[in-house]
């Protein structure tokens, strides 16, 4: 566990090395920094950040206005919620690349995000009739690169409470803990002590251990209660699905902080397996740095998703095309009324009913089997755990019918393999083209795995123009590429392989690695395997092969 040595990440018994870490790189990996956020009467807002090497951080003013609920909330006793922010400063860590290694393994929902940071809140507001405000008001902030919202509220529940009570020098002990944590691996088991107390994560169900007995457990490290979240307005869950799916601009007004960041974090994880490529921001306020830019009547609201508290915004975002209206989410029981999609002109102020403001015309027909099902469950009293599974289900079946005929043409476009030889650069993939892929649907479209009917045709249309069809294209497109470069990279070391064997080798296609038309991180590949293959052979071959081209 000390500073700058090498560590390990149990696996079932197994140790893995990591990289030779520097002081500071294990917390790096897990977090930017820790903020704490205070309010004075005379400086208003001020933010402390820790560790000490973070002191330079330029995002701090976003920071304050992000960690306190808008005075309307009316947040006594502890807030726990989540906000989202451009990334303005980037401190880089000696452990970059192995962290885009394990990046690169891990699902859709947990990879880190590269131009945004997260910050995690626990806020306090108490009555303190020694202060001049009359209340003590703090917020303890996590910021990080890493969207596992319950695994960092479960940390802050441990983390908080402690630090209300004893202040300093119980932050800088929770960072020295941080930093001793083995670096963060979806789907590995990890051990992360913190306070004397061990979270564990195992599959990325997440557990806290105290003394050797469990006290809690978490299904997950980064998904919200889709139900709960979901529950006001709940006859529209298939309407909001395919607004999030075609990127369209949508607001959540809610009466807390914890509210619209829950909200907002539903909408983009039911997309899932899919990812949601636009803005969203789960907490958004009127000093946020793209206030301007998000709130503007010049041109078209932009694709991102906002949650909102301040009744500033029903006026502000009143041309906005969907509105989402979140009651309190406490006042659970009966199921939500609010059967109609509401007219825009309806809302005039954030007091007005909850429900849905749009006159979007959903492409699909309503699912009546899983509003009748979680209706059921409401009545039978379903535990909430088992709505949430319900309805993510449904959710999970309902993207993957929608994105397996988009999968099954993209893989089409994939040159046969016969087409790759070592003699050649790789060939190219052919280019998605529109109707050629809507031609497919005939045959091979979501009836194949959806009872759901509607116009999936014109569902496809408007999402080829959608910013989460760019995202997801160009991913498909880059993985394509990479295995098109290692299936070529392969003949020609097969090549290779098979002339060593007779002790005869073909010097001029070996130097071609020079000269060869190939993709970014090729060459050096190349260069690597065949320089294995050269050591490989008796010495006098090895001096042929190292000598320079001549021109």
């Amino acid at each position: 566990g000390s500073r700058g040595v090498r560590g390990t990440i149990g696996q079932g018994g197994e140790d893995e090395s990591e990289p030779l870490l520097l002081p500071w790189d294990r917390f790096s990996a897990w977090l930017h920094c820790i903020c704490v956020v205070g309010f004075d009467l005379e400086l208003g807002q001020a933010v402390e950040v820790r560790p000490q090497q973070s002191k330079d951080y330029r995002d701090k003013t976003s920071i304050c206005y992000l960690s306190f609920p808008d005075s309307n909330s009316g947040c006594l006793g502890d807030t726990q919620f989540c906000f989202r922010f451009r990334q303005g400063s980037n401190r880089k860590s000696s452990l970059g690349c192995f962290l885009e290694t394990a990046d690169r393994d891990a699902p859709v929902s947990l990879k880190r995000d590269q131009g945004h940071y997260y910050g995690y809140v626990y806020f306090r507001q108490v009555r303190d009739k020694s202060l001049k405000r009359g209340y003590f008001q703090k917020s303890l902030v996590l910021i990080s690169r890493l969207p596992y919202v319950t695994f960092f509220h479960s940390l802050l529940k441990i983390l908080a409470p402690e630090y209300f009570d004893k202040l300093e020098p119980c932050l800088e002990a929770a960072c020295n803990d941080i930093d001793r944590w083995p670096t963060p691996h979806p789907g590995r088991v990890l051990s992360l002590p913190i306070m004397g107390v061990v979270i564990k994560i195992i599959n990325n169900v997440l557990c806290v251990c105290t003394d050797s007995q469990v006290s809690i457990v978490l299904p997950t490290i980064h998904e919200v209660d889709l139900f709960r979240c979901f529950h006001p307005v709940f006859f529209h869950i298939q309407m909001l699905w395919e607004l999030v799916l075609l990127g369209e601009p949508l607001v959540v007004m809610a009466p807390s902080p914890a509210e619209s960041s829950d909200t907002v974090l539903a909408l983009i994880s039911c997309l899932s397996p899919l990812r949601y490529c636009s803005d969203f921001r789960p907490y958004f306020t009127i000093h946020d740095s793209e206030f301007k830019e998000y709130t503007t009547r010049t041109q078209a609201p932009p694709s991102v998703i906002l949650g909102v508290t301040n009744p500033f915004f029903a006026k502000t975002l009143q041309h906005w095309p969907h509105i989402v209206r979140i009651g309190d989410m406490k006042q659970e029981g009966e199921m939500a009324k609010q059967m109609k999609v509401r007219k825009l002109k309806n809302l005039k102020t954030l007091d007005c009913k909850t429900g849905v403001y749009s006159a979007f015309k959903p492409f699909l027909n309503k699912d009546e089997d899983i509003l009748k099902q979680l209706q059921k469950g409401v009545q039978q009293k379903r535990p909430s755990a088992a709505q949430n599974a319900i309805l993510r289900r449904y959710f999970l079946e309902l993207t993957q019918s929608f994105i397996i005929p988009l999968e099954r043409y993209v893989a089409s476009l994939m040159p046969l393999q016969k087409s790759i030889t070592p003699w050649k650069s790789p060939p190219q993939l052919r280019p998605f083209l529109q109707d050629e892929f809507m031609k497919t649907l005939e045959k091979a479209g979501p009836q194949l795995t959806s009872r759901l009917k509607g116009d999936w045709i014109g569902l496809y249309r408007q999402f080829l123009r959608c910013p989460n069809f760019d995202g997801w294209f160009r991913n498909r497109k880059r993985e394509m590429s990479q295995k098109l470069d290692a299936l070529h990279l392969e003949a020609l070391c097969e090549e290779v392989r098979g002339k060593k064997h007779r002790y005869v080798i073909d010097i001029d296609l070996i130097r071609e690695k020079n000269h060869l038309p190939v993709r970014p991180g090729t060459v050096s590949k190349l260069q690597a395997h065949i320089e294995a293959i050269i050591l490989g052979l008796p010495e006098d071959l090895q001096g042929i092969l190292h000598r320079p081209s001549t021109p």
